[in-house]
């Protein structure tokens, strides 16, 4: 990957604060009572606003412009007619394109009250993914930004999804290098200024192993146990980390 000119950031940072706004948006409205395709339907209206382009409509016939991933889904789920309920939790993973670059990002959010375990779950992997981002510094190694969240994610007693990583990112959504959220400290690919990454931990409250369903698309934990998902797009810079897809 080559590094990025300040045009190119500044195409990212655009691209970013749109998924940006539709991460605002959707938030807002999980609710129980709301469907996945409802979702979708704000993240759409969101891209068309701001004269975006998705990402993910599309993509190898994906037909959503969100990812919609509820309880034991830990990517790739489809939205649709299903309900949130009390007490669930969902992961919603979303990108735009502007001006041809692209943006990508997920969080993962309570549906009214949740249990303890769901609220820790969400909260070290929102915390996994600051410390990775956090290690992603000129002349570092991927392998730092690795050790980095899964330290964190088995210091709680949770599991790090190995079988799905995060990604370079910029003309294309999906780019080289690939982001483990494992890995050694001083190991890996060696960082360096302008390069743009998607970081993505994907951590489940019991084993790590994964089950693509009939869908094709809809990735779940293999014993069926809750799973969170958090990704921020980030650009390599001298003075650190930037995240792109703030608002």
């Amino acid at each position: 990957m080559s590094g990025r000119t300040r045009d190119e950031l500044r195409k990212m940072r655009a691209a970013g604060r749109v998924v940006a706004e539709m991460h605002e948006k959707i938030r807002a409205a999980i609710r129980p009572g709301v469907t996945t395709g409802e979702l979708d339907r704000i993240g759409r209206e969101v891209i068309e606003s701001r004269g975006a382009r998705s990402n993910f409509l599309g993509y190898h016939g994906f037909p959503a412009v969100i990812c919609a991933s509820p309880n034991d889904a830990i990517v790739h789920g489809i939205p649709g007619p299903t309900v949130l309920q009390e007490g669930d939790i969902i992961s919603i993973d979303c990108g735009a394109i502007v001006d041809g670059w692209h943006g990508d990002a997920a969080f993962t959010a309570p549906v009214g009250e949740v249990s303890e375990q769901a609220t820790r779950l969400i909260e070290v992997t929102r915390q996994s993914m600051m410390a990775g981002i956090g290690a992603m510094i000129p002349g570092g190694r991927m392998g730092d930004v690795g050790e980095a969240v899964q330290s964190v994610v088995e210091a709680a007693g949770f599991s790090v999804v190995r079988e799905y990583v995060g990604h370079g990112i910029g003309r294309a959504m999906h780019e080289k290098p690939e982001v483990p959220n494992h890995g050694r400290r001083g190991k890996g690919t060696k960082l360096a200024k302008g390069m743009t990454l998607a970081l993505e931990p994907m951590v489940n409250i019991g084993e790590p192993d994964t089950f693509l369903t009939d869908d094709g698309w809809t990735v779940v934990t293999a014993d069926r146990s809750l799973s969170a998902h958090w990704e921020h797009t980030i650009a390599i810079t001298d003075h650190g980390p930037e995240i792109l897809t703030l608002p």
